[in-house]
């Protein structure tokens, strides 16, 4: 059987990252990087799904889910975070 890569999703809220570039400092694979202060998913292909970022974030700025590719994108109102920005639904 050929196995697929995993891949991952990262969930940002940059209204609270206050850019102490600690998830960055703790990602193995150097897929987070800070621009204009803010974390950043640079490599997203590249995550390895670790959550050291998430764990590590003081602030709980980010979200690291695995994208399954036969789970259909969720499309319910009812089931949309409006607190977050429309960027982080995709």
């Amino acid at each position: 059987m050929e196995s697929q890569k995993k891949q991952f999703k990262h969930t940002i809220r940059e209204n609270w990252c206050k850019g102490c570039n600690i998830c960055v400092a703790f990602c193995p694979k150097k897929v987070l990087e800070l621009r204009n202060g803010k974390v950043f998913a640079a490599r997203p292909e590249d995550c390895i799904g670790c959550k050291l970022c998430e764990l590590r974030c003081p602030d709980f700025v980010i979200d690291i889910e695995e994208i399954d590719a036969t789970i259909k994108k969720v499309t319910d109102a009812n089931q949309v975070d409006y607190c977050l920005p429309p960027e982080a639904h995709q």
